[in-house]
């Protein structure tokens, strides 16, 4: 039989603080709680009916959210997932899902980067110098810097609380593969830093009343260890579906087909082209959705994160429609991103997931330490072995009738 699995990471939509969260500055982060409380505050409901449907009502209750009594007659099985690695970033959390946790974390330049190496990146490209070069928010050093940028030619470079180096320009003024190529000259000199991600972040416009970021955002980043769960399952012969940011978060490395969407709206209908494009293959469909956490969560904009997790849900039964009787679908979160919490950066929290599919039986599952969980599972449902990831063969498995 051909078994496929349908992976979707909803961009930083975390459930509530991780145990370890106060070593991260993160006590009281909670994603979704804080999205259900804003909307219960503003008088109006946080209308998710399908994911309540999936088990996220019970997860409102059982972490002190909701005090109603969650619905029965699920049609998923529900849990958390506690991330191990020391991050709480996009490559921490998606090469966890993919079986390889990260025992020491990233590097992190909250000074800024070391004036030596700006300037030996700057005569590599001969660029005039940067702007910049500190922790920022990317709206808003965009909305600071941007018309100087377009008058002296110098990149704006920014950095967060991830171990991120960002190179945002003007598309048309600067140009988009001259952006590429400058970010391909500092993903080398990081290399030896080991910085997580180099992201090239273009946008257009004529003054700071009217900037806006691009969908050619492009992400280069550290090579991933070898093997994780994508080499596994292309190496076994079969099929890895990379939609949105995936191919880049894994260094375009062992996908076998890619689209590179740049939004919500792009990657939903990717996916359901994906599942087309494969039916009566066996493989993965591996999905990044961005704009929760690059829209609404580093702008602090509950009131678009809450639309927007809404957005989602109302899609869910289409993409359910969609699937095959043996098809699997996994929903989940790489870490949290909460609007309403202090800063502008990512949160650590405990992630919901819900695993939908004929073989599953719809009920909660309780919380599994470590993302790699995923990995286990995935293996599991497309028949390959695990023998080659050390930290997910010990783990344990969902049960498949």
């Amino acid at each position: 039989m051909n078994s496929r699995v349908v992976f979707i990471v909803l961009d930083s939509v975390g459930l509530t603080a991780a145990p370890d969260a106060a070593a991260f500055g993160d006590e009281g982060a909670s994603t979704l709680g804080n999205l259900y409380r804003y909307r219960q505050k503003a008088g109006r409901e946080f209308q998710v009916p399908n994911l309540y449907r999936s088990g996220l009502d019970d997860l409102f209750h059982r972490h002190g959210i909701s005090s109603e009594k969650p619905a029965p007659h699920k049609n998923a099985a529900w849990g958390t997932l506690e991330e191990v690695s020391r991050g709480k970033d996009t490559s921490s959390g998606h090469w966890e899902f993919a079986g390889i946790p990260q025992s020491k974390a990233f590097p992190i330049f909250p000074q800024g980067f070391p004036p030596s190496l700006i300037s030996e990146w700057c005569r590599a490209n001969n660029l005039p110098g940067v702007l910049g070069n500190s922790v920022a928010s990317g709206t808003t050093i965009i909305e600071e810097l941007g018309e100087e940028h377009m008058r002296t030619g110098k990149p704006i470079v920014y950095t967060s609380s991830d171990s991120v180096f960002q190179v945002a320009v003007h598309e048309e003024s600067f140009g988009l593969e001259r952006l590429y190529r400058i970010c391909e000259s500092a993903r080398e000199l990081l290399n030896p830093l080991n910085v997580g991600r180099v992201i090239a972040r273009p946008f257009v416009g004529t003054s700071s009343e009217n900037f806006a970021r691009t969908e050619n955002r492009k992400d280069y980043s550290v090579m991933p260890d070898y093997p994780n769960l994508l080499d596994v399952i292309s190496e076994g012969g079969k099929f890895v579906y990379g939609v949105g940011k995936i191919d880049d978060i894994f260094c375009h490395r062992g996908l076998t087909r890619t689209n590179h969407t740049g939004r919500n709206e792009t990657s939903m209908q990717a996916t359901l082209e994906a599942l087309e494009q494969t039916r009566g293959e066996s493989g993965l469909i591996f999905v990044n959705l961005i704009d929760f956490d690059q829209k609404y969560g580093h702008r602090r904009d509950p009131e678009g994160y809450a639309t927007c997790v809404e957005t989602f849900d109302a899609w869910l039964p289409k993409l359910l429609a969609s699937l095959e009787p043996q098809d699997l679908l996994i929903v989940s979160a790489d870490h949290g991103n909460d609007p309403t919490f202090k800063g502008t950066d990512h949160t650590r929290e405990l992630v919901p997931f819900f695993v939908y599919g004929p073989k599953v039986a719809a009920r909660y599952l309780g919380n599994f330490r470590g993302f790699q969980h995923v990995s286990k599972w995935v293996l599991d449902y497309l028949g390959v072995s695990d023998q080659k990831l050390v930290h997910v063969h010990p783990l344990n498995s969902l049960e498949f009738s």
